[in-house]
C-alpha cells in the first residue's frame, strides 16, 4: 500500500526550478563529460520514490546526490560548492531562482561552476549550478543530501534509472546502442527537457518526467476534463518558494497511457502548473533518456497494468529534524484530526521509538502496513501518547 504521511519541505525546489523550464536559453551544460566506451553502474538505494546515488571519489566523501529530470539546473550544498568551485571560472547565466528560509526571507540562489562531479567511472567537468542549503531534503530522507543533478548534466550521456533493481546507469552517447529495449516516446523541444505526450482516455496531454518528485501524476485539468473515481480531497503541506500549499490528491477514473503501457485509475495530484510523471509512477519502470536523440524509453517486464494502491494516511504532515517531527498541519477528517492534534505539536517518538530511528523507508513501511500507530507528542516536558489509526486518505 502507499504510504505518503509526511510532506517533503523539499519539494518547492521541483516546483520552483520546474519554472525553470520557461526559461528562453538552453539549459547549462558541463564543460565536459567523461565515460569511456563501457558502461558505468551506479548502485542507487530507493528512498521514498526517489533515487539517491552515493559515490566517494576523495577523502570526504561519500557524497550522496538524487537525480532529478525535471530540473533544468543542478543544485551543490555550500560544502561541496567551497570545495570545488572554479575560482576563475565565468560563471554561467542561470535562472533566477529564489529561496524561501525557514524564517521566511526570500534570496536569490548564487551561482557556481563545480570544477568536477565523479559518479564511478564518468566523471563531468566545470559543472555550472546552483548552491542550495539540502539539511531539509537530507533530513527527510535520513542521509546527508550533498546535491540534486539536473537534467542538463547528462546532456552527453545514455541515461537510465532501473528503479525496480535500483540502480542507475551511464553510457557515453558515442558508444550507445542503436535499440534499446522498450516503448520510445519521442521529445522534441529547445530546453531539452523531457517533456512527452501521454493520453488519459481519449485526451493527449504533455507531461514532464520528474524523477526529483515522489508524485504518481501531477495533473492540470485545463482542457482535460478528467474524471474521477475518487474526487480531489485536501492532502498533505508542500512548502512553495514564497508560501505554503495543500495538495489536492484524487484518483482518476481513466486510464492513463504511457505509450502502450498502461496505468488505470492513477492517483493524481490536481495542479495548475505543467503535468508530470513522477516517481510513484515511475518506480514500475526501466527509464532510458536518450537525449542525442530526443526519446525516452520505457521498459518494463510485466505487460500487465500497472495497479496504484491507496493511499494511506494517519492526516499529519511533518517537518523533521533529528529530536522531533513538528506537526506542519492537519489533514481534516482523519485520525490525527479527531484526536486534537494541531499544527506545531512535536513528535518524540514512534511505536516507541525515538523519531531518529526512523528514516523514510521504515516509516513508509509501517504506514503501509500497520492498521495502528503509536505517536508520541511533547508538550513542554509532558509526553503524551495518541494511538492513531491508518486509513486509506484515497482508497
Amino acid at each position: 500500500m502507499k504510504a505518503k504521511a509526511a510532506h517533503l519541505p523539499w519539494l518547492a525546489l521541483c516546483i520552483f526550478l520546474s519554472g525553470c523550464l520557461g526559461f528562453h536559453r538552453a539549459p547549462p551544460r558541463p564543460g565536459g563529460t567523461e565515460i569511456g566506451s563501457g558502461v558505468v553502474v551506479l548502485p542507487a538505494r530507493m528512498i521514498d520514490d526517489y533515487l539517491v546515488i552515493s559515490e566517494k571519489w576523495d577523502k570526504f566523501g561519500p557524497y550522496h546526490f538524487l537525480i532529478d529530470t525535471g530540473s533544468t539546473v543542478t543544485l551543490v550544498t555550500p560544502e561541496l560548492a567551497q570545495r570545488y568551485a572554479v575560482a576563475d571560472a565565468l560563471l554561467p547565466e542561470m535562472p533566477d531562482v529564489a529561496d524561501r528560509s525557514a524564517s521566511g526571507q526570500v534570496t536569490s540562489l548564487p551561482s557556481t561552476v563545480v570544477s568536477r562531479i565523479e559518479l564511478g567511472a564518468a566523471r563531468f567537468t566545470r559543472v555550472p549550478a546552483l548552491i542550495y542549503d539540502c539539511s531539509s531534503l537530507s533530513a527527510e530522507l535520513g542521509v546527508k543530501i550533498d546535491g540534486v543533478l539536473g537534467f542538463p548534466l547528462f546532456r552527453d550521456t545514455l541515461l537510465t534509472l532501473d528503479y525496480p533493481h535500483e540502480t542507475v546507469r551511464l553510457q557515453a552517447t558515442a558508444s550507445a546502442p542503436p535499440d534499446v529495449p522498450g516503448t520510445v516516446i519521442p521529445f522534441n523541444n529547445t530546453q531539452k527537457s523531457p517533456l512527452i505526450p501521454v493520453r488519459l482516455g481519449d485526451h493527449t496531454f504533455i507531461a514532464r518526467i520528474d524523477s526529483g518528485s515522489d508524485e504518481a501524476l501531477q495533473l492540470n485539468p485545463v482542457g482535460l476534463d478528467p474524471k474521477y473515481a475518487f474526487a480531489p480531497i485536501q492532502g498533505r503541506t508542500v512548502h512553495d518558494v514564497t508560501s505554503d500549499h495543500l495538495e489536492q490528491i484524487g484518483r482518476l477514473a481513466d486510464t492513463l497511457y504511457i505509450g502502450d503501457k498502461a496505468v488505470p485509475h492513477p492517483l493524481v495530484e490536481v495542479i495548475d502548473e505543467l503535468s508530470a510523471l513522477g516517481g510513484g509512477i515511475l518506480k514500475y519502470f526501466v527509464v532510458t533518456f536518450d537525449q542525442a536523440h530526443d526519446r525516452v524509453i520505457f521498459n518494463r517486464d510485466s505487460t500487465d497494468p500497472i495497479a496504484l494502491p491507496a493511499l494511506r494516511s494517519v492526516g499529519l504532515s511533518f517537518d523533521k529534524t533529528p529530536a522531533y517531527w513538528r506537526v506542519v498541519s492537519v489533514i481534516p477528517k482523519t485520525p490525527a484530526s479527531a484526536a486534537g492534534i494541531e499544527a506545531g505539536d512535536l513528535v518524540t517518538a514512534i511505536d516507541g521509538k525515538p523519531v531518529a530511528q526512523w528514516d523514510t523507508r521504515a516509516y513508509d513501511e509501517l504506514m503501509s502496513n500497520a492498521d495502528q500507530i503509536d505517536f508520541t507528542f511533547l508538550n513542554g516536558t509532558t509526553k503524551t501518547d495518541h494511538p492513531l489509526k491508518v486509513i486509506e486518505l484515497v482508497p
